[in-house]
């Protein structure tokens, strides 16, 4: 759907997105951009509608980075975080998205920017997540480990450094895959020609998973070249895609469950 989110989602029906994932327009000083300084103020008369169309049960997933200006790191990012805190929003998780193959450079005051946030955020303190969607191999190193498992393997051994962890070696036995971390490790999109940043398959995909389950209903703010709604359609998700520049997606809603 073409347009600005702020105006087109007036048109949704509250609490029908299960999934709300985007990189909305970042912070910028050139013309045309929006500035650090009014950022948390545009960005939040758009979360507004965020909050009325998402499920309660629902998750929006927010991907950006600060930007450098004058040599030091942009605030309007934590800025943001906190005023979507103060608006009701839950902070529920911080996900990294680290790239892999991050571009090469060199800067006199800092190294290469080689990841991005992605903040998980709800409305409920009990939203819908599908761990065992996202499960990876638990590895080689399992079948080595657990081929010979020692008494103390058997029993729950306490950190030596007194922090409270503990663990026990043998509950991994048997176990083919695990939870994946936090941390993301997906190639930045190099063939996709219709957006200077646009980003992979992989990390949209991993929380429609994560997040939804086919015949729910994901929604991208700033679509930009539609990489989420591709994705969301390629799982059997419903999804509905806005942009400003033009209508990369445009497809009915889907009817009311």
């Amino acid at each position: 759907m073409a347009g600005d989110c702020l105006e087109v989602l007036r048109g949704f029906p509250e609490q029908r997105v299960d999934l709300i994932v985007t990189s909305p327009p970042y912070a910028d000083r050139r013309p045309g951009g929006i500035s650090p300084d009014e950022y948390t103020e545009w960005f939040m008369a758009r979360a507004t509608q965020f909050a009325r169309v998402l499920h309660p049960e629902g998750s929006f997933v927010l991907n950006i980075k600060e930007n450098v200006i004058n040599g030091e790191r942009s605030t309007y990012v934590i800025e943001l975080v906190l005023a979507l805190r103060k608006a009701g929003w839950l902070w529920t998780e911080e996900y990294i998205w680290h790239k892999r193959n991050s571009m090469p450079g060199r800067w006199p005051n800092r190294l290469r920017d080689a990841w991005e946030h992605c903040y998980h955020f709800t409305l409920s303190r009990r939203f819908r997540m599908y761990q065992d969607a996202v499960r990876v191999p638990i590895g080689d190193w399992a079948e080595r480990r657990m081929a010979s498992l020692s008494e103390a393997d058997m029993t729950r051994q306490s950190s030596r450094t007194g922090s409270g962890v503990a663990k026990r070696v043998a509950n991994w036995a048997g176990r083919t895959t695990v939870l994946p971390t936090n941390v993301l490790h997906f190639a930045t999109e190099s063939h996709n020609r219709g957006h200077h940043s646009a980003f992979p398959e992989a990390l949209p995909e991993f929380f429609i998973k994560l997040f939804t389950e086919p015949g729910h209903l994901v929604l991208d703010p700033f679509c930009g070249t539609g990489t989420t709604c591709v994705v969301a359609d390629r799982l059997g998700r419903d999804s509905v895609g806005i942009d400003v520049d033009k209508a990369v997606r445009l497809r009915p809603l889907p009817r009311l469950r």
